[in-house]
């Protein structure tokens, strides 16, 4: 179980509340101090990719996996992992620092509460599923591509198959889970954020 105070800590960052970069520095603080820079680093190579950077990371990728990954349909984010997260308050920061941060999904047995999975999506976040042996398989620093999930997302499919890149070059599948998402959640997930999403409308 991974609370919403331990996605991001309540007391020592009540003052940070209108700054979502500083907030951000807190996110998983208690469960995992090196996440915050991790993910500041991808989301640095994902600034890139989108200034039209050649991007090493893509590139690698698709030798090691087989999938040609191209730099302007590809995007690059972070994924948070855990059993069962979101239990406790509702606080939507619990989510929207992972976006702040480049975070582009959940990957979870199951979600503790409906809102901080709704969080997620309306952060345009994917809240993924998977049987808890593939979370046990993943390790930080691994890199799991999700294979025309744009498209999966459209036509409503349930579930799509993810190629994961262990850090030792190893190649591996797993089946991650879209069920439950409703075609307005996939809207809001495919315009970027709730607010995108309105303003499209």
């Amino acid at each position: 179980m991974t609370t919403t105070d331990e996605l991001i800590p309540s007391g020592e960052t009540s003052s940070f509340r209108s700054n979502p970069e500083k907030l951000a520095q807190f996110t998983l603080s208690r469960r995992d101090p090196g996440y915050v820079e991790c993910a500041r680093a991808v989301r640095k190579i994902e600034r890139g990719r989108e200034a039209g950077a050649a991007d090493a990371m893509l590139s690698e990728l698709s030798k090691a996996s087989g999938i040609a990954l191209d730099a302007r349909n590809s995007a690059i984010g972070s994924v948070v992992c855990a059993y069962r997260p979101g239990d406790g308050s509702a606080r939507e920061q619990a989510a929207s620092c992972q976006r702040v941060l480049g975070g582009w999904a959940n990957i979870a047995v199951d979600y503790a509460t409906k809102r901080y999975r709704s969080n997620l999506v309306n952060w345009g976040m994917l809240p993924l599923t998977a049987e808890q042996g593939v979370i046990d398989s993943l390790d930080a620093g691994d890199k799991i591509i999700l294979p025309g999930i744009a498209q999966a997302l459209q036509e409503l499919k349930e579930s799509i198959e993810a190629v994961i890149v262990k850090q030792d070059g190893t190649v591996t599948k797993a089946t991650l889970s879209l069920s439950g998402l409703s075609e307005g959640e996939r809207d809001i997930i495919l315009a970027g954020c709730l607010i995108n999403y309105y303003a499209k409308s």
